[in-house]
């Protein structure tokens, strides 16, 4: 039996599934990208890639939610619940830590042109002002 128990119906066309896949994939490779890139988000690549995989596979869909890391969480999202005060705290906090990080001359992540600086800033902004405003808190 699957997890996937979600009113999302899988499209009746290959062509359509395997583009959902595809970009399925590419989300998740942008989100694992941004556990390592200070500034880009993690979770809201994670929650496009769900959405993609459980409109087209439930293999791939079950493997993401059962993923140690993320899983809980995006299953949590999903249905509406959020995630753990702590978690958002310990998440917001690496993204001001990260992106001081980047955007500050004398710190040794910090990338060299101010066009990236400016990027890695608001793109910052808008996934601290996503995780903490948008993201529902779950309640323990």
């Amino acid at each position: 039996m699957t997890e996937n128990k979600s009113k999302e119906k899988k499209s009746k066309y290959l062509l359509i599934r395997i583009i959902f896949i595809c970009l399925g994939s590419i989300f998740v490779g942008i989100g694992a990208i941004g556990v390592l890139v200070p500034g880009l988000p993690t979770t809201p690549f994670m929650i496009l890639a769900a959405a993609c995989y459980i409109r087209s596979s439930d293999k791939l869909y079950n493997w993401l939610i059962k993923n140690r890391i993320f899983g809980k969480h995006i299953k949590s999202i999903r249905e509406g619940k959020g995630i753990p005060l702590k978690v958002k705290i310990f998440a917001q906090s690496m993204m001001i830590l990260f992106i001081t990080l980047a955007i500050i001359p004398f710190s040794p992540i910090s990338v060299p042109t101010i066009f990236l600086k400016v990027i890695i800033f608001f793109a910052g902004i808008i996934s601290f002002w996503y995780v903490g405003y948008k993201v529902p808190t779950l309640k323990q």
